[in-house]
Order: structure tokens, then C-alpha cells, then sequence
């Protein structure tokens, strides 16, 4: 069963010209100037009561603890070079052709990164269903786009319990840094299922390397909502337990900022989800996860 579309994107400059159709849309602000891998272990969130109310059958569109050291499949664009791990299936490294590291200018500018425990996580959330900690197969396939190619994508796929078969799907396009992920649910047994999707960044609390003393930045997520607009959270009142911010709407994305740079998840508008930010526990250095629930038709 082919279920919502989310659309990761990826990054972008406050210092271009023009930001992502994607964020126009929902009229976004002009953002202050401003991910050794981790533990797996935190747990995947849950949603409250308020999600389990129907949802219409239109798609939806759009981008978390880390995943220990495995297997990961490198993807190549003309923009970007991607590792995805298959634990989790979930974005690990990102680095960008077109910017340098802001250190060591002879490389690539990596957001996406394990130094600072910043990835990009999704799962599904129900009886036995596959989370940012479970292990995928990749199905074979092209990892480079090539010089006559639009799109590629990257097909992982994973069992669960009770003939359940779920796999998630990467749409990457050339000229683009939006990422599509779908999920598909195949459901072979007699149980009924009720599932929701998760979609988080995780990221450790240090400043980017290489900002200046003398400039402050803001690093750390945001939450753009039609009715409160944007609203910037910073570590330590995640980390502290007192982070403000809406957590409940029928519009809006999730993202976390950092210098010059954002990632976000952006959800269908329309479909019903709920903001969450949590302080992680038990990482090589204090983390936090912040990310959207959206429930999924079975």
C-alpha cells in the first residue's frame, strides 16, 4: 500500500536570493543569521489521542538518536553526496558540492555529519512496525545520478511482525536538494494495523565549527506553523525541559538551523501532526531530537 509522501528538505543559504518553493508557500520569515556517532537507543516518540482521528486518502508531501556504525549506501547527485545507513534507513551524511568546509576549505561542507551527531531519522510508529533502529535491506539500483538522469531512487526495504512488509523509498532529483520519502506498508496477515510516521533531526548542542566569536548565530531547531508563524528553540531550554513552541497543527515543518544553513521535514498541509523536541539520553555528548508525528492510513 502506497501511503504519504514526505519531502525532506534538505538545506539551504539565507545568503542566496531566493529560498525553496516549499518554504514560500507558507510565507516563511526571513531566519536569523545563524548533525563519532551516537547512542541508538532513544526511543522512538508517540503520539497523543489527538492523532487518531481519520485522515482523507490524498498523499502527503515534504525531511532520530544515531545509528551505531553500519552499513551505508552512498548516493551521488549533482548537488549533494548522501550516505543513508541501513540501520534506520536514515540520512547520516550530507556533504555539498557547491560550499566549502568552513575549516578545511579543500573539502566539501558536510551538514549532515557524525562529529556533530546531526541526522536526519524517520520511522513508523504501531505494533512491530520498523523505527529509526531497525535494520534494511537495499534493493539494487542505481547510487549516481547520471549526466541523462532527472531522478534516482533508493528503495529500502524491511520486515516486521504478522506478514507486514514496509519499505522506505528515497526520490532524489537533479538541480534539487528536496529529498522525497515515501513509505510503503504491505499488510499480508489478519491484524489490522494503526500506525503514524515519525520524522526527526537529531543534532548534539556544540556551535558549527569554524564560528566566529565575534558574529553570534543561532544553531539550533524551529518551528513554522501558519498560526504562531516561526519560533526558534534554543538547546538549553530543550535540554532544561521548558522548550515553547506549537505543538499542534494542520500545517507547518520542523527544521534545525545552523549558521547559514537549515534542514527541515516538511508534512503535507493539512494532514494533522504534533511538534515535539526532547533532550536525548545516553550520547557521546548532549544531543537533542526535535521532529513531527503524522498519522498513516493503513
Amino acid at each position: 500500500m502506497d501511503h504519504r509522501r514526505l519531502l525532506l528538505l534538505l538545506i539551504f543559504s539565507f545568503s542566496t536570493v531566493m529560498l525553496w518553493d516549499a518554504w514560500q508557500k507558507y510565507n516563511l520569515p526571513k531566519a536569523p543569521p545563524v548533525v563519532a556517532a551516537g547512542t541508538a537507543e532513544a526511543p522512538a516518540p508517540k503520539p497523543s489521542s489527538s492523532l487518531h482521528t481519520p485522515l482523507p486518502e490524498a498523499p502527503a508531501s515534504v525531511a532520530a538518536a544515531a545509528p551505531e556504525k553500519t552499513e551505508t549506501v552512498t548516493i551521488r547527485t549533482d548537488l549533494f553526496t548522501a550516505e543513508v545507513s541501513l540501520q534506520g534507513g536514515d540520512i547520516v551524511r550530507l556533504d555539498l558540492k557547491n560550499y566549502r568546509d568552513s575549516v578545511r576549505k579543500d573539502k566539501d561542507f558536510a551538514l549532515f555529519e557524525p562529529k556533530h551527531q546531526y541526522y536526519a531519522q524517520s520511522g513508523l510508529i504501531g505494533d512491530g512496525l520498523p523505527n529509526h533502529r531497525t535494520r534494511f535491506s537495499v534493493a539494487p539500483g542505481k547510487r549516481e545520478l547520471g549526466d541523462d538522469a532527472q531522478e534516482l531512487v533508493l528503495r529500502l526495504e524491511a520486515e516486521a511482525s504478522d506478514g507486514v512488509r514496509v519499505a522506505k523509498i528515497y526520490t532524489f532529483k537533479r538541480g534539487s536538494y528536496l529529498i522525497g520519502l515515501k513509505h510503503e506498508i504491505e499488510n499480508a496477515g489478519k491484524k489490522e494495523l494503526v500506525a503514524h510516521a515519525y520524522y526527526q533531526l537529531q543534532r548534539d548542542v556544540k556551535a558549527p565549527d569554524g564560528e566566529s566569536s565575534m558574529v553570534s548565530t543561532f544553531t539550533g531547531p524551529a518551528v513554522f506553523t501558519d498560526q504562531e508563524k516561526f519560533q526558534k528553540v534554543s538547546f538549553s531550554d530543550i535540554e532544561a525541559g521548558k522548550p515553547k513552541f506549537a505543538t499542534k497543527a494542520d500545517n507547518g515543518w520542523i527544521a534545525m538551523i545552523q549558521h547559514y544553513f537549515a534542514s527541515a521535514w516538511i508534512p503535507e498541509p493539512g494532514l494533522p501532526r504534533e511538534f515535539y523536541m526532547r533532550k536525548l539520553e545516553n550520547t557521546q555528548t548532549p544531543a537533542v531530537a526535535a521532529g513531527v508525528i503524522v498519522p498513516v492510513p493503513v
